[in-house]
């Protein structure tokens, strides 16, 4: 018995994961509002008829969230205040059997590439000439860019590839042409995702292509930043430093995950490259792009971790000072090369070393924030929330990095969405605070 009034024809979608989940679950909005459907993004309101969850399944933390949504709206459904419950993304790609046999109540189940059908389920058309469009659900001043899907890297630890696919670049014209578009209604800043960025254009145009990629997109009039996250450090090509250096409107930022410093660890992580080749990319880095902010994550507790191989790890940390590190603690994944041996390294010596590795991290953020007090920055603000207007200098992806706050008071007015020059007044160990120059 229906217990709560719901609109049938709405639709809420939920998306759970990374901003790459977020670029699929804004096809499916603009697919869906193509076709006249009533469609919200993880609205506070429960009065849709109709849910898509849109999963994850990257490691154990990410699954169970996904698991624990799926198992919300299920009970939803069963006590009526939902029609349908349909799951789409990687936890639904990988486990679709085992989770349908488990949560009966969800109506239907889809991978990472079957957009197409959960339209049909929906009586709604693929329409083809919305390729290239988007509506996002990000704040309307940034929006993410996925250049391409999948991934053929062979990394021990990683499930990517069992849910996403073999990697497949997008031609750089329909990049530009959602560029375009993005830009048009008032984007300003794009941020290129891909499961590995500097794999870009080999599968279509036979050559390591991100380079020529970036050039035009710096061409697109009203793209003011344009952010790259992702990049593998093994073959990284290094034509893209010039770009960086050379494109005014290409930020000064670099998120390239390592996951390890030991040489040892990287050889059990089948990562393809040496510790002492990462030292030497990063010096490169670093010697023709000064001004750059370079970002890494890190991965803790891998099978057969060492205390000396963590310490390896830490004394690499330290030496090469990252401007931004997110750590990990290993996640026994099945069907990857990692699941073949022991998950020997005990869950709390993990959440010990990753704590361990984020106080090193720390110490080494704040000195580095410190040093930029007394210098102005040109920060794009997103959002004002506790008494403050908050922003990002070009050196700061959204959500994941530092940030800036300055005091919202009479003397302040900042627009959301606007750029403005900020001289920094003070910091902490993962956010500057400023005052506007007038």
């Amino acid at each position: 018995m229906k217990t709560k009034g719901y609109k049938p024809n709405k639709v809420n979608i939920v998306t759970l994961g990374c901003s790459k989940n977020l670029v699929d679950s804004e096809q499916i909005f603009t697919q869906l509002r193509g076709n006249k459907f009533d469609v919200t993004h993880e609205s506070e309101k429960d009065d849709a008829g109709i849910v898509i969850i849109n999963t994850c399944g990257f490691i154990d933390n990410a699954k169970q969230e996904s698991i624990d949504t799926i198992l919300r709206y299920a009970e939803a459904k069963e006590e009526g205040l939902v029609e349908k419950v349909y799951v789409t993304g990687c936890l639904s790609h990988r486990y679709k059997d085992e989770l349908s046999a488990e949560i009966p109540a969800v109506d239907a189940w889809f991978g990472t590439n079957e957009l197409p059908r959960l339209l049909k389920t929906l009586k709604a058309n693929y329409k083809h000439e919305l390729v290239g469009e988007r509506l996002i659900t990000t704040p309307s001043h940034y929006a993410y860019l996925k250049i391409s899907e999948g991934c053929d890297r062979p990394c021990s630890f990683c499930a990517i590839p069992l849910m996403r696919g073999n990697h497949v670049s997008q031609p750089i014209d329909l990049l530009v042409e959602q560029a375009k578009n993005l830009v048009a209604k008032g984007t300003k800043e794009l941020i290129l995702i891909a499961q590995d960025l500097t794999y870009y254009g080999l599968d279509i145009y036979k050559k390591r292509n991100l380079a020529e990629l970036l050039d035009r997109l710096a061409d697109v009039e009203g793209a003011d930043w344009i952010r790259l996250q992702y990049a593998y450090p093994s073959g990284f090509p290094m034509e893209v430093l010039d770009v960086i250096k050379n494109r005014s409107n290409i930020c000064n930022y670099l998120d390239m995950p390592l996951q390890h410093g030991s040489n040892e660890m990287l050889k059990r992580m089948r990562r393809g490259i040496t510790r002492e080749k990462t030292e030497q990319l990063i010096e490169t880095i670093r010697e023709k792009l000064p001004d750059l902010a370079l970002r890494t994550t890190m991965i803790v507790g891998h099978p057969g971790e060492t205390e000396a191989e963590f310490e390896e790890l830490v004394k690499f940390v330290e030496w090469a000072k990252f401007d931004r590190l997110g750590v990990f603690p290993y996640s026994h994944e099945e069907q990857t090369h990692a699941h073949t041996m022991a998950d020997d390294v005990d869950p709390e010596v993990k959440e010990e070393r990753a704590a361990d590795l984020m106080a090193v991290q720390q110490d080494i953020s704040a000195a580095k924030n410190d040093a930029k007090v007394g210098t102005t920055y040109k920060v794009l603000f997103d959002r004002k929330e506790g008494g403050y207007f908050i922003g990002r200098t070009e050196h700061d992806s959204p959500e994941v990095d530092n940030e800036v706050l300055v005091e919202a008071n009479s003397e302040n007015y900042i627009r959301l969405g606007d750029f403005a020059q900020v001289k920094i007044t003070s910091s902490e160990a993962f956010d500057l605070y400023g005052e506007l120059v007038k």
